[in-house]
């Protein structure tokens, strides 16, 4: 029987993915700046973009699956900003939410979280506002939250194994 990895070897592992992603990401976007791009560059890019949110998704999921038994019943990660905030880990519990609504926004695009974002500007990543994507994009949530930029999967990962460590020292 093979025994599962822990939450922070499945961060770990994801992270590493998530480089190569990204570096394939800037790869695109180097090749389209300054010229007009192929269609096949731009899918390129757009491929990556999704990759990566992909990525994002599945951690994000992945961690609050494994963490769910310190919780009775109930949603996860409100449950968790509750316990953090309770504990005098307001930086990290407003981390959380903020990941966790990006999370929800790359899953069901523009709803209550978009909202939430759009009321409660960060620096942990940037939004894009809906009305500045193309229309191929408009009813899709890819492209809302723009994962590209530097530091947003280190920067949810981060967030992640802090959150574990919390969890796991309780």
């Amino acid at each position: 029987m093979e025994t599962s990895q822990s939450v922070p070897d499945l961060i770990a592992a994801a992270r590493a993915k998530a480089k190569v992603i990204e570096d394939r990401l800037s790869l695109a976007r180097a090749r389209l700046d300054g010229q007009s791009g192929s269609e096949a560059q731009a899918e390129d890019l757009r491929a990556a973009n999704v990759a990566l949110e992909l990525a994002a998704v599945d951690i994000f999921t992945l961690f609050e699956a494994r963490m769910q038994h310190h919780f009775k019943r109930g949603p996860f990660s409100r449950k968790l900003r509750t316990s953090l905030l309770n504990s005098g880990q307001a930086d990290l519990a407003d981390r959380v939410h903020k990941y966790y609504l990006a999370i929800n926004v790359l899953k069901h695009g523009k709803g209550a979280s978009y909202r939430e974002l759009l009321d409660t500007p960060t620096d942990l990543f940037h939004m894009n506002p809906a009305e500045s994507l193309d229309s191929k994009q408009e009813d899709a949530s890819s492209g809302l939250i723009d994962v590209g930029v530097p530091g947003f999967f280190d920067g949810l990962a981060t967030t992640l194994l802090e959150a574990h460590q919390f969890l796991e020292s309780r």
